[in-house]
């Protein structure tokens, strides 16, 4: 599925096709190392043009992630999950050095773990902080 909401041509197009997940914390949190592993091939071909729309997917993600979140019509631990979703895009946006071990960091708390029970009950390895661990794209 292309991203409607971005103009990304030949030939990043490929690159980024199915990329924006984030239906659950696991999907969101594969995207986003996806994002990772993509721009950090981009940086060292000095691919500006690529790095670009890396940040762009992240930004969309951000912000549909913060619409489903404000939606009154949409479950109140669902938006709950989507407004945690969307700081985990704006983390990595702002300050993609250390997003991996913030990340490692929030999972422990007590906030996020009480996100997280509903998302468990529905898919067992959700739980899990090795699930989600394979950053290749």
């Amino acid at each position: 599925m292309a991203i409607p909401d971005l103009r990304i041509e030949p030939p990043y197009c490929d690159a980024f096709r199915d990329i924006l997940a984030f239906s659950s914390f696991e999907e969101a949190e594969k995207t986003i190392f996806r994002l990772e592993n993509l721009c950090r091939n981009y940086r060292l071909a000095s691919d500006k043009k690529g790095v670009e729309h890396c940040r762009q997917v992240a930004a969309l993600g951000r912000r549909r992630a913060e619409i489903i979140s404000r939606n009154r019509r949409v479950n109140p631990v669902k938006r709950l999950q989507k407004k945690e979703i969307a700081q985990w895009f704006r983390v990595w946006l702002e300050t993609p050095s250390i997003f991996e071990d913030w990340l490692a960091i929030r999972k422990g708390t007590e906030e996020f773990r009480k996100l997280l029970e509903p998302e468990m009950n529905s898919n067992p390895h959700a739980g899990d902080p090795n699930a989600s661990r394979n950053k290749n794209p």
